[in-house]
């Protein structure tokens, strides 16, 4: 009884030391030159060591590198305070080396917390990197080509292995590399954060890695790479019960995606409400090739403007590892249980294939794509395609890196075209075309249990066929209606195509 009375009184006396720490009163001087590193950890770790509290960022430009965030320590900037981060590479640490999807040596960050509890960053205030006049200075000594000199620069925020993270409000501005990365971390919170982050390769915005029971809603991203990406460069922990909601994104590359780096799951993931624009890649990219099962996924209610290739679905076998020492080389992963559904986009005329397609959807050969579903999708498309392209070989590409020009230059759909499924269904897809295409506006190769319903294309002149199935074990096509001209309405090819059912259908005039 006296043990647990001076435990109890020991945490009343930690609870009323605790206290707010303002970084000026460790010498901080926000003059935008000088360095105050040192006065910033200092702080903070008479904020952590006092019980925890707030860190005070006051109005002013306070330049830093490397400051490490600890238990119970929340970072609160005022209105116009400003970290920003050092251009010098050598002010910063990398507190966990790991290797990023293209084999280059990352982790180095300004602001970053290590096995910490109940941590945040919060308040009106700018995290800036200052990321292009750090890459100048850096290429003044570092001759490395530009495609494995990137890595040596920071991250703006590393946040790994922490549970109970808060970030809000914050506006994280042009980051040397990464803007945020949330490593194998549980109970995360972000809502409200903005990103501004380009000028210099790889500014993704938020990387979530391997982290649990994450939330994130109501923030702006634009991004010089991805926008909103779920990594697992650890096969310890994969991402897991996660919910996204109004999120607004603009991006280099990929706007919401998943799996360019993938060996622990993707599961139980919820995205929805999201508005992406102006996108040069891929507005959802589902991506497993290092052996992750991805599945139970749920992606609904987003609308795109101007966003090249809007959906790329990639189970492969690339088999990378990320973490040296600490993993093995895994088997192919599956992708399966994924529904993307109330999706209007406006693909761009000039994408990375072309002419462009609106959705790719594919497998390697003996590992299936298996219970994807889209529904209630719209899609408008340049259209352009010529009746060469309509029998374009797709390569396998099936260890190489995934992403949208791997498939190039095109595909030989420009609707959706789908190899190496099982179990896909198709419900309510529409697309627009703003010139005539001889592809088809669907080509499914290597299909079992394949369902089209309820779909409306648009009239187009000339082709050979309207929906082409190639190797197809068991389809229903129900409720497709298409204008114009064809010489088939389906055309079924392959020496495994059996039980095509085509019921209430309204084909073309000549279409067989």
């Amino acid at each position: 009884m006296r043990a647990i009375t001076l435990c109890l009184l020991l945490l009343a006396c930690l609870r009323m030391n605790a206290k707010d720490v303002n970084i000026i009163s460790h010498g901080a001087v926000g003059n935008g030159q000088k360095l105050n590193t040192e006065a910033i950890q200092k702080a903070i770790d008479e904020c952590h060591n006092s019980g925890g509290g707030k860190v005070i960022f006051p109005k002013g430009t306070f330049l830093s590198g490397t400051i490490v965030l600890k238990d119970k320590v929340t970072l609160h900037f005022e209105q116009d305070a400003v970290l920003l981060g050092s251009t010098d590479v050598n002010d910063y640490k990398n507190m966990d080396p790991f290797t990023d999807g293209l084999g280059i040596d990352v982790g180095w960050a300004l602001l970053v917390a290590v096995d910490a509890k109940n941590i945040g960053i919060e308040g009106n205030g700018t995290i800036d990197g200052q990321g292009v006049k750090l890459k100048e200075q850096q290429i003044r000594t570092d001759t490395r080509s530009e495609s494995l000199r990137w890595g040596r620069r920071p991250f703006l925020v590393r946040i790994v292995r922490c549970e109970g993270v808060n970030v809000k409000n914050i506006t994280l501005k042009f980051s040397a590399a990464w803007t945020s990365h949330y490593f194998q971390c549980k109970k995360v919170n972000i809502e409200k954060v903005k990103i501004v982050s380009h000028g210099v390769p790889h500014n993704d915005g938020i990387d979530i890695d391997g982290c649990q029971d994450v939330r994130i809603s109501d923030c702006d991203i634009q991004s010089g790479d991805d926008a909103l990406c779920f990594k697992t460069t650890s096969s310890k922990m994969g991402c897991n019960n996660i919910v996204v909601t109004r999120m607004r994104l603009k991006s280099g590359h990929g706007a919401i995606k998943m799996g360019t780096e993938s060996m622990a799951p993707f599961e139980n993931i919820k995205i929805s409400d999201c508005y992406i624009y102006d996108t040069n890649n891929g507005g959802i990219k589902l991506l497993t090739v290092d052996g992750a099962h991805l599945r139970n996924v749920d992606i609904s209610d987003i609308k795109m403007v101007n966003v090249k290739t809007p959906m790329l679905f990639r189970l492969g076998s690339r088999l990378s590892v990320f973490r040296k020492g600490k993993d093995t080389q895994q088997q192919t992963g599956t992708m399966e249980n994924v529904t993307v559904r109330n999706v209007i986009a406006q693909a761009a005329a000039n994408a990375q294939l072309m002419p462009p397609s609106g959705i790719l959807i594919t497998g390697v050969p003996g590992h299936y794509i298996t219970g994807l579903t889209l529904e209630n999708i719209k899609i408008d498309l340049a259209g352009g395609g010529t009746a060469e392209n309509a029998r374009q070989v797709v390569p396998e590409a099936i260890d190489k890196y995934p992403e949208v020009k791997t498939f190039g230059p095109l595909v030989p759909a420009y609707g959706i075209w789908a190899r190496h499924v099982k179990g896909l269904k198709l419900k309510n897809i529409q697309f627009n075309l703003n010139s005539n295409d001889l592809r088809p506006a669907f080509v499914c190769e290597d299909g079992k249990d394949v369902t089209l319903n309820d779909w409306n294309i648009p009239a187009t002149e000339g082709a050979e066929a309207i929906i082409r199935l190639e190797n197809v074990n068991k389809a229903n096509i129900s409720g497709v209606k298409a204008k114009g001209t064809a010489q088939h309405f389906v055309k079924i090819e392959g020496a495994e195509s059996k039980d095509v059912k085509l019921t209430k259908n309204e084909p073309p005039g000549t279409a067989k």
